[in-house]
């Protein structure tokens, strides 16, 4: 079946991530939130310690940490505590200590490089289930809550008026990002995961007059990134994960490069 090519297999996790990450990396944009996204990662490693340890399923551990991890952050903030420190603090020691938790643990052989960079060739068939289910289950989160979300991230004062809670939709947005972060890992990797959700949205604003066709045009980003990553990772023997960043990377300083010569291009209003 068609399903049997790994090539395949790696395409459809791929696109699946893009997906969910792009659309959804475009409030991390507007919001500002692109720490949360690294932060969120980064304690996926402890997730993938306990996983081990407890002998259970690797999705079932890395969502509930980064749920634990989006749900602490969310109510401490505000606390006594800047946002930026309370996420560098659960960052760094979510990381550490997921690190050392893999250490202790005996008998199971980890490919630890794996975790952080992504191993999207080993993609299975289960991971396919979860990957597009997660995808699946965010889009229509987004959906759902599209106007309440938008309105929230964009004119907070007017939520309050309209008896919206922004603080709920944060939350909201922050448990989204756990489930991408927990279906992400196989794809692109702990350490990549925040480029996923960042670089394709900041590709698509320059050129994007409407927040919708900013999450579309970020999709389309994030999928050709995904798939032309793959490809060039293929061909070259690269990394795959870290192949499809660059890729990534390169379509964001094409489209700035673009996006600077249509500002020059402008007339200004003194030539009017």
């Amino acid at each position: 079946m068609m399903l049997d090519d790994f090539l395949v297999r790696a395409a459809l996790g791929g696109t699946g991530v893009a997906l969910a990450a792009a659309p959804l990396g475009c409030f991390v944009v507007w919001r500002r939130m692109a720490y949360f996204g690294d932060a969120t990662a980064h304690a996926a490693i402890l997730g993938v310690a306990l996983s081990l340890v407890l002998s259970t399923s690797l999705f079932a551990g890395v969502l509930a940490v980064s749920l634990l991890m989006a749900l602490a952050v969310s109510l401490l903030s505000g606390r006594g505590y800047a946002m930026d420190t309370l996420l560098g603090v659960t960052a760094h020691a979510a990381l550490a200590f997921g690190l050392v938790a893999v250490s202790f643990v005996s008998g199971v052989r980890i490919d630890l490089m794996g975790y952080l960079v992504g191993d999207i060739l080993a993609v299975s068939r289960q991971d396919l289930a979860i990957i597009w289910g997660g995808a699946l289950m965010v889009l229509g989160l987004l959906a759902w809550r599209w106007p309440v979300l938008l309105t929230s991230t964009l004119n907070p004062d007017l939520a309050h008026a309209a008896g919206m809670d922004p603080k709920r939709e944060q939350l909201v947005l922050t448990l989204s990002l756990a489930l991408v972060v927990a279906v992400a890992i196989k794809v692109v990797g702990v350490l990549l995961i925040a480029a996923l959700l960042i670089i394709p949205a900041a590709t698509a604003r320059p050129f994007s007059r409407t927040p919708e066709r900013m999450a579309m045009a970020a999709a389309a980003v994030g999928i050709f990134s995904a798939n032309g990553g793959l490809m060039a990772a293929y061909r070259f023997d690269t990394p795959t994960g870290p192949t499809i960043v660059c890729v990534t990377t390169l379509l964001f300083l094409c489209a700035s490069l673009v996006g600077a010569s249509r500002f020059r291009s402008r007339p200004s209003r003194a030539d009017r």
